[in-house]
């Protein structure tokens, strides 16, 4: 192989080539634009004269390779039109990694990142004083209990840190249903000490914790993207600041989500720094070949191309084995061929790394599957298919490049593939194919009893521009118009950075119309463009420098603003971020700041207030456990009956079983919407249901349970007082009843005569008078049920009823 010219000595001979030749910097940057354009090219693709190419080919300013010819350092030739001077051991080295793709942090930048760290903290600690009541975590929602269930199962199933046999061979709810966040929750409480503590902390800080290390990461790909640190203080600021993602990240909103975001920033950092490393070098090396191959020796892609295979598995895992995390990654890699190949790049060795990755990712979830029986097998078919299609249109890509056919075919054919790879896997694989689909139909049509994350990011009740504003902020908008940005700069020209939120954007945009909750993954991406957007209209009303992708930088400048020559004689580098000396420009960027992140303030408490639970839905809580506790109540007469939304809570702290809530969504509307809630005892409870906990809903007319229950604490007033309806807990917000078998009561009497029945009861501080108005049967007996202990005067008699007589339903009489 033919030595490499020294980009200096390329440097002086352009610099001579135009002094002594007429319009030469005209004829050097026209070799450059079709350099930039071609692998390699020929004489015909130049518009020169003869002799003009021959003083090129003399001065050794283009070189031959493989009977074609090419730019000998494009480094050269730039620092010459440039009128700088290029030192040959500088020549040598070119630009440093760190100097392409790492993360500046000066002091001012570094601090800046602290602060939104810490505004991102202090966004999800909204809820600190509902989560943390006296001695308890109290999570936020329902599906947090879910995995609170299976955190302290899995803690009690095991010997400790070191018995992984609890992750390995988990209980098929637990490895049917997101094992690796199963997996990751008692990892964490095990480091903690395994115990009851341990669980409690970790349903508290994991969310907050995956939350920071995803500001970080959120961060490092802004930067990496836009060579902006201000981009990445405002993409920070923006996430921190988005109320649907706020609300899934708060503290003791213990899911899958926080993993989920976490691993899907991670993949897309390492996708944006393997396309922005192959960018960066061919803008420094004298060929796109060299500059891959450059790409391809550095330690550093491999490194990330692990990371991807690795973040690409779990991010999938996280979130219950999904193929749809498969999807975007899949749409970018056929893009990314097609851009390459449109760009004279070898599609095959520029994305090698990759479809490595991809492999490495196929691997994790195969071995995930065979090995420990984590999901069902189309989690592990899924990233096969991928790699193997990826691989198809890497070498399609290939033949496109070599061939210079127009690239829209390319996209074309890689669509039929992608059909064609779909349709064979139905025939193959039908029952895994039959599999996908039910999963489709769960994400897609699922009905959720009143969910308000099923619905649409494009409501039509909220007027459709409303929702996103609600969910995300005014920023949507912002991020939305520099979406399309991103597009139409893919288009023109070679930006495989922007392509891959273009890709991740568009697919999370979609799958937000579909469902609200789908915009929290939505906000990763928009969060980076709004950043970008953020910084750019600052710029615009001329209260900041101009965002880095907007800028003009000279071919040999880098990412801090000083040129190759200015760097190595210690030049003055431009600062990362600028605080406006002017106190009416400071005042000004702070008003444009707030108006565009303002709203937000006010949607993160309202959105996370509204999965919170209040000291009142708490204590119902804890009063029914200290009143099964004294009973030593267990099994069946532990469940509580609620409303679905809190059902797993009040399950959690009563019994420990809240591994569902379908029993509760199938049951507890038509039961609060009945007349007659003492018929439930004995025709739908059976023994099932120990408690019932009715939460308001403010004025509702009617005498059904609902409000026989929480407007008149089951003791009369629209309907008879009710038998089997113990109060325990009495609060504006819920009443907590134990269901009971109830006491019986006999007594003689003269036949007809009606005989008055009362108890006083305190009930939470207050005192509830329940009576009965019961009349002698015939035979000169009266007999009542009643659901309370304690004493009851029955006509002139008074009586007393234990707590077991009511629990086991024994007759008392009256002698």
């Amino acid at each position: 192989m033919a030595e490499e010219p020294d980009p200096a000595t390329v440097a002086d001979a352009a610099a001579d080539f135009c002094a002594d030749t007429d319009d030469g910097e005209a004829t050097l940057e026209t070799v450059l634009a079709v350099d930039a354009d071609h692998e390699t090219w020929t004489f015909d693709d130049l518009p020169l004269d003869s002799g003009t190419f021959g003083e090129l080919v003399s001065r050794e300013l283009v070189t031959k390779t493989n009977g074609e010819y090419e730019v000998a350092s494009r480094k050269g030739v730039q620092t010459a039109l440039e009128g700088e001077s290029l030192a040959a051991e500088d020549a040598e080295t070119g630009p440093t990694l760190a100097e392409r793709v790492s993360v500046d942090l000066d002091g001012r930048a570094l601090a800046g990142l602290a602060g939104v760290i810490a505004v991102l903290a202090a966004m999800r600690l909204l809820n600190y004083r509902s989560v943390f009541q006296g001695d308890h975590v109290v999570s936020p929602g329902n599906d947090p209990y879910y995995y609170r269930y299976w955190t302290e199962e899995l803690l009690a199933s095991s010997d400790g840190l070191t018995d992984w046999s609890v992750i390995t061979d988990m209980p098929g709810g637990a490895a049917s249903t997101r094992p690796f966040t199963h997996a990751a929750n008692w990892l964490f409480a095990s480091l903690l000490g395994g115990d009851q503590w341990a669980a409690a902390m970790v349903a508290a800080w994991v969310p907050i914790v995956m939350t920071l290390l995803l500001g970080i990461v959120v961060y490092w790909l802004a930067v990496t993207l836009t060579d902006d640190v201000r981009v990445g203080l405002a993409s920070v600021f923006l996430l921190a600041l988005t109320p649907v993602h706020a609300v899934y990240t708060s503290a003791g909103f213990l899911e899958h989500r926080p993993y989920q975001y976490f691993w899907l920033g991670v993949t897309l950092l390492a996708l944006g720094w393997l396309a922005v490393d192959v960018q960066r070098r061919r803008e420094w090396e004298r060929s796109s070949r060299a500059a891959i191959r450059a790409h391809l020796q550095q330690p550093g892609t491999w490194l990330a191309t692990g990371v991807l295979g690795v973040a690409l598995a779990l991010s999938a895992h996280a979130w219950g084995g999904s193929a749809l995390m498969f999807i975007p990654v899949a749409g970018y890699v056929g893009l990314k061929v097609a851009l390459d190949a449109r760009n004279g790049i070898s599609p095959t060795l520029a994305n090698a790394p990759v479809l490595v990755g991809l492999a490495i990712a196929a691997g994790v979830s195969g071995f995930l599957h065979v090995r420990w029986g984590w999901h069902e097998p189309f989690t592990a078919l899924v990233p096969v298919l991928v790699v193997v299609g990826a691989v198809v249109v890497a070498g399609l890509g290939e033949l496109w490049q070599r061939l210079e056919w127009p690239t829209t075919g390319l996209v074309g054919l890689e669509a039929v593939t992608a059909v064609v790879g779909i349709l064979a896997f139905r025939s193959v694989r039908p029952d895994e194919w039959a599999r996908l689909r039910d999963r489709a139909d769960d994400v897609f049509y699922r009905e959720h009893h009143g969910a308000t994350e099923i619905g649409s990011l494009f409501a039509t009740e909220n007027a459709i521009i409303l929702e996103p504003m609600a969910q995300i902020g005014i920023g949507f908008y912002l991020a939305i118009g520099v979406l399309l940005w991103a597009c139409w700069v893919t288009v023109q020209r070679y930006e495989p950075g922007w392509l891959l939120l273009s890709v991740y954007g568009v697919y999370w945009l979609v799958m937000a119309a579909f469902q609200v909750r789908f915009a929290a993954q939505l906000t990763i991406i928009l969060s980076i463009l709004g950043g970008l957007g953020l910084v750019y209209l600052l710029s615009w009303v001329e209260l900041a420098r101009a965002p880095q992708p907007f800028r003009d930088r000279k071919p040999d400048e880098g990412r801090d603003g000083r040129s190759r020559k200015a760097a190595a004689d210690g030049g003055e580098r431009e600062q990362s971020i600028r605080i406006p000396a002017d106190r009416k420009k400071l005042l000004a960027l702070v008003w444009v700041v707030l108006l565009i992140c303002g709203l937000n303030l006010f949607f993160v408490p309202s959105l996370s207030a509204q999965t919170t639970y209040s000291e009142g839905e708490f204590g119902a809580a804890m009063a029914i456990d200290a009143h099964a506790t004294d009973l030593e109540r267990d099994g069946s007469g532990e469940f509580v009956l609620s409303q679905w939304g809190d059902n797993r809570m009040y399950n959690y702290f009563v019994s420990g079983d809240s591994q569902s809530y379908s029993y509760a969504a199938n049951t507890y509307d038509e039961f609060a919407a009945d007349d007659d809630p003492d018929a439930w005892y004995a025709d739908e409870f059976d023994g099932r249901v120990g408690y019932v906990v009715v939460t308001d809903r403010g004025e509702v007319m009617g005498t059904n349970a609902y409000v026989q229950l929480h407007g008149e604490h089951g003791t009369g007033g629209t309907g008879d007082p009710l038998e089997h309806y113990q109060a325990i807990y009495l609060d504006e917000e819920a009443s907590a009843f134990a269901v009971v078998p109830g006491a019986n009561i006999t007594a003689t009497g003269e036949p007809g005569e009606t005989v008055a029945l009362e108890t006083e009861q305190s009930v939470s501080d207050e005192t509830i008078v329940y009576e009965r108005e019961v009349t002698v049967d015939d035979d000169g007996e009266l007999s009542v049920t009643v659901p309370y202990p304690g004493e009851y005067t029955v006509g002139d008699e008074t009586l007393e009823v234990s707590a077991s007589a009511v629990e086991t339903g024994e007759t008392v009489a009256l002698e």
